[in-house]
């Protein structure tokens, strides 16, 4: 959304007409076909999932102002450190996540880009008890089981965001939720 002046601009400049760029506008619907990545939202009988590639202090900034203006009765974050990102900006990630969330589980990219696991995992903590030392946190290194735990222990109403780095994947797995609920199969809440 906040691309559509410049792509607007762009638009312009390359000679498109009003009437196009207005139809372009009107069709456009962030969704994980047309922005993979990107603030998807996937509602669930109990529960929502929303998955974003959100993978710095801005991007986690931008996905907060969001999840700021979504009801839900719990948020849980499901995030990572990033290992070519500077310690600090790690640490400023987890702090935004214990502003955001009321629970973090903290999984693991796929590549750690010359990091260890407990390094990240020490980051985001650091900024997580800075900002909230009783947070609850549960590490859980694999994406699909973070994303399995939590929604296996989803509160009705609860909004679970997914920060993940491999969003082909992450998609693949919240798809496959969706359908296993499409076909009657029984997706655990806690109430």
């Amino acid at each position: 959304i906040q691309n559509i002046l410049p792509a607007v601009i762009a638009g312009n400049v390359r000679g498109f007409g009003n009437e196009d760029m207005k139809a372009a506008l009107e069709t456009f619907i962030p969704s994980a076909t047309q922005t993979p990545g990107r603030l998807n939202l996937f509602k669930f009988k109990n529960f929502n999932i929303l998955l974003d590639y959100a993978h710095n202090p801005a991007g986690m900034r931008a996905l907060k102002n969001f999840c700021d203006h979504l009801d839900a009765t719990v948020k849980v974050g499901i995030i990572a450190g990033i290992g070519d990102r500077r310690e600090e900006d790690n640490n400023e990630m987890g702090s935004i996540a214990a502003e955001m969330f009321d629970e973090i589980i903290i999984r693991q990219d796929k590549q750690l880009r010359g990091r260890t696991d407990k390094e990240l995992i020490k980051m985001l903590h650091d900024g997580i008890r800075k900002m909230d030392p009783g947070k609850k946190t549960t590490i859980i290194p694999s994406e699909r089981e973070a994303i399995e735990h939590a929604v296996a222990h989803a509160q009705k109403g609860a909004l679970i965001v997914l920060c993940s780095d491999v969003v082909p994947d992450a998609l693949e797995l919240v798809q496959n939720l969706k359908e296993k609920e499409a076909n009657g199969g029984l997706i655990a809440t806690e109430q």
